[in-house]
């Protein structure tokens, strides 16, 4: 007796959750090859307001962290990006070759790197009040 492959059916991300649409249309995603992948939610103009509110209310959470903390956030996205290579690198090569897939999550990995390493050193690059943990100034100017 042979199996059913059971494909994944994507749902929204928005504030945290995974609401299905509110309208519960869906589009097929398909390979480069033309073979279906999967289902993925299509999102109606209320779906999109809510996810603007919640991006919204997200904002001052992360403006509130100091630029140390938000490139730890980034950080850790490329450590996990990291450890999951093989699986993104096998989902792009549905749409991409395998030798420009991998080439394709490298250059995702090293950009997350990049932005985490510039948070806390872009203001010392511009040259200007620099954010520290003290109370005390800490300037900056480029020669």
């Amino acid at each position: 007796m042979s199996r059913l492959e059971v494909r994944k059916t994507y749902k929204l991300f928005i504030g945290g959750a995974f609401p299905r649409s509110e309208s519960g249309r869906s589009y097929e995603v398909k390979t480069a090859a033309g073979e279906h992948l999967a289902n993925a939610a299509r999102a109606s103009r209320k779906d999109v307001r809510d996810a603007v509110t919640a991006a919204r209310k997200a904002v001052p959470g992360w403006a509130a962290a100091s630029a140390f903390n938000r490139g730890q956030v980034l950080y850790r996205i490329a450590e996990m990006m990291e450890s999951r290579r093989a699986e993104l690198e096998a989902d792009t090569a549905l749409f991409l070759s395998k030798r420009k897939a991998g080439q394709e999550v490298d250059k995702a990995i090293d950009l997350f790197v990049w932005y985490a390493g510039l948070t806390d050193k872009l203001t010392q690059i511009t040259g200007s009040l620099n954010q520290v943990s003290g109370p005390y100034f800490n300037l900056t100017s480029p020669e």
